[in-house]
């Protein structure tokens, strides 16, 4: 191979029983930017520059696991998500563009205020969390997840990126056990396990063999399960007029959307991502109600 374009072909020629034409262009525009450092506006002037064997082994390499199905991310060992390079392994989700989306709703509703705490449920690679950080300095963030290795994960990233952000390690479900009587957080936002085993069968191995089921999958009986969680906690510890924002699945918008009418939370707000799916939902606390202790009236 001569050069970055016969790269390019072998790509094209060899994952093309696995992916999609303009999937594949991706994978290998994110090989090109890992292996030489350059964005893929230069790949545009530089596809016919010769390339050395050495650099040609690195893309092979890249190419032979991709094979596998192994997600490029988990190959490379970083994703990029709103603006930060993250790393992420086979503990962590791999963050996608519509929970980009989600952290834009937030942005763009509190990027005036002037006081802000925030709750990350289920934070995995720390993705949420460290992008409000990012782009909302003033707030005082903390974030949860379950799994020890999530949590490393996320360390680590707030570490690279040197951003202030208190990970805890805790169960959702169990929330009395870890939240402080009088905690309050102006926004609360999750994006839960949500997919049901009947949705299996239309996902990729990709995903399937290789990133965690326990965020990924809610079993069939119980699919709101950790919105149920979630939303009974805000009760108590979302402060009066705080917002409550979930990535949701999209065949249980209208589930979820009535669950938080049911809770007892206002302006319940349902947004399409950019694929024109049902895929977040905001919901307020009430401005009125009087919080004390463990109880609201």
């Amino acid at each position: 191979m001569k050069n970055f374009r016969d790269i390019a072909n072998v790509y094209q020629e060899t994952l093309s029983h696995l992916y999609p034409r303009g999937e594949i262009k991706q994978l290998f525009l994110m090989s090109y930017s890992f292996v030489t450092g350059k964005n893929n506006t230069d790949y545009l002037s530089n596809s016919a520059d010769k390339i050395t064997e050495t650099v040609s082994q690195q893309f092979m390499s890249i190419l032979e696991e991709l094979q596998t199905e192994r997600p490029i991310q988990h190959i490379l060992g970083i994703a990029d998500f709103y603006g930060l390079r993250l790393v992420v392994n086979e503990h962590t989700l791999i963050p996608r563009s519509e929970t980009e989306e989600l952290v834009e709703w937030i942005v763009r509703e509190h990027k005036r205020s002037e006081q802000l705490s925030i709750l990350d449920v289920g934070t995995g690679s720390g993705c949420i969390a460290l992008a409000l950080k990012k782009n909302l300095p003033q707030a005082q963030v903390d974030a949860i997840d379950l799994q020890t290795a999530a949590i490393k994960v996320a360390r680590t990233n707030a570490t690279n990126l040197n951003l202030s952000v208190n990970f805890i390690q805790a169960d959702i479900l169990e929330w009395d056990d870890f939240m402080q009587e009088n905690q309050q957080y102006d926004v609360i936002v999750s994006n839960p396990p949500y997919i049901t085993p009947a949705e299996q069968k239309d996902m990729h191995n990709n995903v399937l063999l290789y990133e965690p089921h326990i965020a990924l999958f809610v079993e069939e009986q119980a699919p709101l399960l950790f919105y149920d969680a979630v939303a009974e906690m805000g009760k108590q510890h979302l402060s009066a007029g705080g917002n409550l924002y979930f990535e949701i699945n999209q065949y249980l918008s209208r589930e979820t959307y009535d669950l938080l009418l049911k809770k007892g939370y206002e302006d319940v707000t349902l947004r399409q991502d950019l694929n024109q799916v049902d895929r977040m939902i905001k919901a307020s606390s009430k401005v009125d109600c009087i919080k004390i202790g463990d109880s609201v009236k």
